[in-house]
């Protein structure tokens, strides 16, 4: 049995990814820490609380921007 994928647009780039993940399975996936980033989905910037209950659907849009510590 194989699983569906669909496309979501990450940072411009289209890609492939499982059906029925959130947002935070989508983020994790890919590779990034959660805590570390800002995310903009379909144009709106999301709170971090919303991420696991926000489901990823075809053609959705994810920007998503690392923080990055700095300074002297």
């Amino acid at each position: 049995m194989s699983e569906s994928t669909i496309e979501v647009r990450l940072n411009g780039d289209p890609i492939p990814c499982p059906e029925g993940l959130s947002l935070l399975q989508l983020l994790e996936l890919r590779g990034y820490k959660p805590q570390l980033v800002v995310v903009e989905f379909n144009g709106e910037i999301l709170p971090r609380a919303c991420w696991a209950d926000q489901p990823v659907r075809e053609a959705d849009a994810v920007e998503v921007v690392t923080i990055v510590g700095g300074g002297s």
